[in-house]
């Protein structure tokens, strides 16, 4: 039972979800964290959606084409056969200048056999449906406003006749054709000719991304679409990197663990950046650091948890109480108060995306005097705060503690910030760093091990487990092979794995107990596994895991243990940046045994 069954489109600006039946159920123009224009998936009665009707007798079948974010749904009848390319446009400008990423959809209608028909639901509902949306059709589109305080408008081009769409009238398919949804006013009216080269372009412009992506001898086709997914969550014109392309999705259905993820959380950003950096893409990496660089003017200056992804810093959060919710779920938030908290976590998350680059890519780097200042501002933080409480990794919205991961990303900071002075040679700073880094070390092997439970726990002084403690190793904190890691992994998979499937923690939080599996934290489990040297049950719970994605490869937030449903934000970096990192471990592994085997066949 899969209930998000969406395929995500987007050009780097703004994002949509088409659901398997080639209904566009939630997009927001002209930028991510617009308002929607349409929002099915958040109210099935007044949210609005765009959907493609065919009668019972056709079957319907959805996939990208091959190595890029063009989604075809296909329509077949016996003889009569039409598939819908949806995609948003994006391929370099000619003659440079940046690329071509308007806000806008194209629906592109291609005609394959026989005498195929359909009907149109167009239905937009602008300003997240508050008040009425009246459409018109004027001579060259259709016009869609609100009657609401913000004005705002909608327009849909098409080759179709315009009242047969208004009317839901059925349309007879003897060649291709193609809708176009646009924020602005077309200064020159499409063609089918522009709009098929639309097409084309954008393909080329995935199709060219892909190429520049290492290959893969094990779960390559996993790797390139989730790294493509990575991809549609960067935002172009800041180097912003969102948690999730929409808002509200329920981590429980009926609960109200419901969050707006359409904004950058510098952990989860830092963490995607260092895997994309990996597979080779340098300027999504480099354009993300500039993004911090711009965030931090003052040297004193406290780094929020995340930002708007134009680089806001109030993102105050309110309910839509006019919509119903995913599947009733309310309330229905736009803005995230958890801006305002405190995360001692995000200095090493950030501290560590600042090495990795130097260390990749020092040469070409023009900002090493502001990295220079930002690494002795984030030290100076550090020191002065490391001992304090924080509301952790999960945010927890009541109380603080201290929390090991918040803690271990502390050192993490302060190790960094080590090797980068090693690369500008700034010796002067090293003695003082290395005493500070050691204090850290020793305050966490003292006071986050619990010989109770044989496992560093969640927090000092308590016997809850917590599967953010896995990343001690992945930070280089231990040695997987360190008795104490291979226990505390195994302590997590005794406590927290249900079908193998993990709980982020067990024990009360804010809203009671948690009820569904955190997808990355299964993620961090095999990869724990697989480096204790537990390689086979790590390839077996991988695999199994592979199989609870949606029919596209697509992962949310979190997997409901019973149904094993996909639950929460959609699609979440989070969770495609662990699939990758997981498959990347199993594919270097099979390269070397390979390497190894084939040497000993000569």
């Amino acid at each position: 039972m899969n209930n998000l069954n969406y395929g995500i489109i987007g050009n780097c600006r703004s994002a949509a979800l088409i659901s398997q039946t080639g209904s566009l159920d939630w997009c927001c123009l002209p930028e991510f964290d617009s308002s929607s224009v349409f929002a099915k998936i958040l109210d099935e009665e007044i949210g609005g959606s765009f959907e493609v009707l065919v009668s019972e007798d056709y079957t319907i079948t959805q996939e990208y084409e091959a190595n890029s974010c063009i989604l075809v749904t296909r329509y077949a009848s016996g003889p009569h056969i039409f598939e819908l390319h949806d995609f948003m446009p994006r391929y370099y400008k000619d003659g440079g200048g940046g690329y071509h990423a308007p806000p806008e959809i194209v629906r592109y209608i291609k005609y394959v056999s026989g005498s195929p028909e359909f009907k149109v639901a167009y239905n937009p509902k602008l300003e997240y449906a508050v008040g009425e949306t009246i459409t018109y059709i004027k001579k060259d589109f259709i016009v869609s406003l609100t009657d609401t305080e913000k004005f705002d408008t909608l327009f849909l081009y098409t080759s179709f006749d315009k009242q047969a769409i208004v009317d839901g009238n059925t349309i007879q398919l003897t060649e291709d054709g193609y809708f176009l949804l646009g924020y602005n006013e077309k200064i020159f009216q499409p063609t089918l000719r522009k709009i098929y080269l639309e097409l084309e372009r954008t393909k080329v412009y995935w199709l060219n991304w892909v190429d520049r992506t290492p290959t893969y001898k094990m779960f390559n086709k996993e790797i390139i679409r989730s790294a493509m997914t990575l991809k549609l969550l960067s935002y172009d014109k800041s180097g912003a990197v969102l948690a999730a392309a929409t808002t509200s999705l329920p981590e429980t259905i009926g609960e109200v663990r419901n969050w707006d993820y359409r904004f950058c959380w510098i952990r989860d950003a830092s963490m995607v950046i260092k895997v994309v950096s990996e597979l080779g893409h340098k300027n999504t990496a480099r354009r993300y650091l500039q993004f911090i660089i711009d965030l931090i003017p003052d040297k004193d200056e406290k780094l929020q948890i995340m930002y708007g992804i134009n680089k806001e810093k109030k993102l105050t959060e309110e309910s839509l109480d006019h919509l119903s919710g995913y599947k009733n779920s309310k309330p229905v938030r736009i803005g995230n108060a958890a801006y305002k908290q405190r995360q001692n976590d995000i200095y090493g998350i950030l501290m560590d995306v600042i090495y990795e680059q130097l260390a990749k890519f020092s040469v070409d780097l023009e900002n090493g005097e502001e990295l220079w200042t930002i690494t002795k501002g984030i030290v100076w933080v550090v020191d002065k705060h490391w001992k304090e409480p924080d509301k952790g990794i999960w945010e927890f919205r009541t109380e603080e503690r201290h929390f090991t991961f918040s803690k271990v990303l502390c050192w993490v900071a302060i190790d960094r910030a080590l090797k980068v002075a090693h690369i500008f040679e700034k010796t002067h700073k090293i003695e003082k760093w290395q005493t500070l880094e050691q204090e850290i070390r020793e305050d966490i092997l003292e006071n986050a091990w619990n010989p109770e439970v044989n496992a560093f726990t969640q927090s000092y002084g308590t016997i809850h487990l917590d599967a953010s403690v896995l990343l001690m190793e992945s930070y280089g904190f231990i040695d997987p092979k360190d008795p104490k890691f291979v226990s505390t992994v195994r302590a997590i998979g005794d406590e927290l794995s249900n079908d193998g499937l993990l709980y982020r923690y067990k024990n009360k939080d804010d809203f009671g107990l948690p009820s569904s599996s955190f997808t990355i934290c299964t993620f961090w489990y095999i990869n724990s596994l697989f480096k204790i040297g537990e390689e086979e049950k790590a390839l077996v719970q991988f695999k199994k895991l592979l199989g609870y994605s949606n029919h596209l490869g697509l992962y949310s937030e979190d997997i409901d243990f019973k149904s094993k449903r996909l639950l929460g934000n959609f699609p979440q970096a989070y969770s495609h940046l662990a699939l990758i990192e997981c498959a990347i471990n199993f594919s270097n592994k099979a390269q070397e045994e390979g390497v190894l085997q084939s040497m000993k066949d000569h």
